[in-house]
């Protein structure tokens, strides 16, 4: 199983944005099927639209809700673990459960999840969208010296999901042979 947590906007999608987070899932499944389960922080904005997609593409969800927002109503296929913890606390939980973070565009709390995977060494794939979290396209591929991952930043959703699935196909098989 590869889990990625997605870092998204809590704001709704522009036609634009809706159009690139359903060709982030369609590619996910060609080149991954599903055999990927995605992380979400929630179920509005960009990761409402985002979860809408995935399940209808057979993907599983986990959503991660921070303790303010879990009494939203949330799809009966998603899986939602009700931590209690606050909206900052949750993308951390959140980000330290995945393989990888796919970064669909967002603002602080987008950014803060970048920020978490770097330094929990797990790799970043930057969609640039036009929003805030494209700054961090500025500080890649490293945000310092010690390279504990690398921030990889995409015009297209297609080749980011490529590159995803190839790296988590690689991890998976790194650990079955160490494993």
């Amino acid at each position: 199983m590869k889990l990625v947590a997605v870092a998204a906007h809590s704001e709704a999608p522009s036609f634009e944005h809706r159009e690139r987070i359903s060709e982030f899932v369609k590619s996910l499944t060609t080149y991954c099927g599903n055999s990927v389960v995605l992380l979400v922080g929630g179920y509005w904005g960009f990761m409402k639209t985002l979860v809408d997609e995935a399940l209808t593409a057979g993907l599983r969800v986990v959503v991660f809700p921070p303790v303010e927002r879990e009494d939203v109503w949330f799809p009966e296929d998603a899986i939602v673990l009700r931590t209690g913890l606050s909206f900052r606390l949750r993308s951390v939980a959140m980000v330290r459960s995945s393989d990888a973070l796919a970064v669909l565009g967002g603002a602080s709390g987008t950014i803060q999840e970048v920020v978490t995977a770097y330094t929990e060494g797990k790799p970043v794939f930057a969609l640039l969208s036009g929003l805030p979290s494209d700054r961090v396209a500025g500080l890649g591929p490293y945000l310092d010296d010690r390279k504990t991952s690398e921030i990889r930043v995409y015009s297209d959703a297609n080749t980011l999901a490529r590159d995803l699935c190839e790296y988590l196909t690689r991890a998976e098989r790194r650990l079955s042979k160490t494993g």
